[in-house]
């Protein structure tokens, strides 16, 4: 007997996404929505990997080292 697939529940961007669905959205808003959220997310990603490369001290020169195979 398998087991039923139990899913947990929606995250809150599920829910926000679910409401601006609700609202009727024209589709090219959604492309422009979609792009958005691309652009945050990079940001944020961006924003975590300066904070890396600050707390490691890497340069440009380490990436060069990376680049050689050092």
């Amino acid at each position: 007997m398998s087991s039923p697939n139990v899913r947990p529940p929606l995250s809150n961007m599920q829910m926000e996404l679910l409401k601006l669905y609700s609202a009727g959205v024209p589709d090219e808003y959604l492309v422009e929505i979609k792009e958005m959220i691309a652009r945050f997310l990079l940001a944020k990603a961006r924003d975590e990997a300066g904070k890396v490369w600050q707390e490691k001290n890497y340069s440009d020169e380490t990436v060069g080292k990376w680049l050689k195979g050092e």
